[in-house]
C-alpha cells in the first residue's frame, strides 16, 4: 500500500558557468523528494510519486525511480509538454529558472488532490509538496490534515515581505512539517536572530519546524514533545546542491514516527546522496553506506532548547 506521495516533475536543462550543459535532468522537487523517502524506507514501495507529463519525456528520465521501486501510477500522460526549464548556474553557485515549457497540473497552481490522485493512492498517510510562502494553495493541505494525514509543505523561496501573524498561523496550521531554508524563515519572520524566528514559528503553532541549513546541516525543532536536535551535513563530494532539500523532506517525513532524532539523522543522510551528482542517484543506497552515513550525523547530533538554540 502507498504511503507516502509528492508532487512534480519538471525536466531541467543546466547550463554552467563554462558554458557546458546537462541536457534532460529529472527534477522538479518531487523526483528528489520520492527517491529520499525510498531511501528512508530502504525501498519505494510504500512510495509514489503524482505528475503530469507529456510523450517528450524520454522514458530513460524514469530509471532512477524504477530502480528505486517507486510507484508511478500517479504519473500520468498528456498531450501537452512535461514541464522543461533552463537552470543556468552563475560563478558564485546561483541559479536562474527560465521556464521552455511551463507547468501542467499541479497542487501548487491550485489543482485538487482529487484531480491528482489514481486510485491506487487510496489511503496516504504522508503529502509532501513545495510552495510560494506568499500565495501558498493551503485550501488542500488543510483538508488533508484534518482527516489526519501527515503533510511536509517546503518553501521555494523567502517571501517579497515578512508574513503577517495571520498568514503565518494559516500557513503553519496547514501542515505537520514546515522546511524553509534558514533564509527562507528568516525572510518569512522578519528577522536574522535566531531565537526570534524559532519561537515565532512556534507561537504560530507549528507542530515541527524542520530548519535546512545548507553545508551546516539541519534543525529540526518538534514543538509537539519539545524535542529539538541540529545534524551535521554529512560530508560527501558535492556536484549539484539542488534537490537535497527535497530528499531531506522527503525522508523526514517517510521516518517522522520513528522521533525527531532517528528523522532528522536520515533526513541528512539522504540530502548527501542527492548533491553526488547533477539529477537522482541511478540506485538506491547500499544499506551499508547508508548506515555509516546515519551514524556520522548521530555522533553528531546535539540538542537544542530555545534558551541556548
Amino acid at each position: 500500500m502507498i504511503q507516502y506521495i509528492s508532487f512534480g516533475i519538471v525536466i531541467d536543462d543546466i547550463v554552467l558557468p563554462d558554458g557546458s550543459a546537462y541536457m534532460g535532468i529529472l527534477g522538479g522537487g518531487g523526483p528528489q523528494t520520492v527517491w529520499g523517502m525510498a531511501a528512508a524506507l530502504g525501498g519505494g514501495e510504500q512510495v509514489g510519486l503524482v505528475a503530469e507529463v507529456g510523450a517528450d519525456l524520454a522514458a530513460v528520465a524514469l530509471a532512477p525511480l524504477h530502480a528505486a521501486r517507486i510507484n508511478l501510477d500517479g504519473v500520468r500522460s498528456t498531450a501537452a509538454q512535461t514541464p522543461r526549464a533552463w537552470q543556468h548556474i552563475d560563478a558564485e553557485g546561483g541559479r536562474t529558472h527560465q521556464w521552455q515549457a511551463p507547468p501542467l497540473k499541479s497542487i501548487t497552481f491550485g489543482t485538487s488532490i482529487a484531480e491528482l490522485l489514481p486510485a491506487s493512492y487510496a489511503g496516504v498517510r504522508g503529502f509532501h509538496w513545495g510552495l510560494h510562502p506568499e500565495n501558498p494553495p493551503l485550501g488542500e493541505a488543510q483538508q488533508l490534515i484534518h482527516s489526519g494525514a501527515q503533510v511536509s509543505l517546503e518553501t521555494f523561496k523567502p517571501p517579497e515581505r515578512p508574513l503577517t501573524a495571520d498568514a503565518l498561523r494559516d500557513l503553519i496550521g496547514a501542515c505537520t512539517v514546515f522546511s524553509p531554508n534558514w533564509s527562507e524563515a528568516a525572510g518569512i519572520v522578519g528577522s536574522t536572530d535566531y531565537l526570534t524566528v524559532i519561537n515565532a514559528f512556534r507561537v504560530a503553532g507549528c507542530q515541527v519546524l524542520a530548519l535546512r541549513r545548507g553545508s551546516a546541516g539541519a534543525d529540526v525543532w518538534d514543538f509537539r514533545s519539545d524535542e529539538a536536535v541540529r545534524v551535521p551535513a554529512v560530508p560527501t563530494t558535492v556536484v549539484d546542491t539542488v534537490g537535497a532539500g527535497n530528499a531531506f523532506c522527503g525522508a523526514l517525513l517517510a521516518t517522522l514516527d520513528q522521533g525527531v532524532e532517528a528523522a532528522a539523522c536520515q533526513a541528512v543522510a539522504a540530502a548527501a546522496y542527492m548533491v553526488e551528482q547533477f539529477g537522482l542517484p541511478d540506485h538506491l543506497p547500499e544499506a551499508s553506506d547508508y548506515a555509516q552515513r546515519i551514524a556520522f550525523a548521530r555522533r553528531g547530533l546535539t540538542k537544542l532548547n530555545l534558551q541556548r538554540g
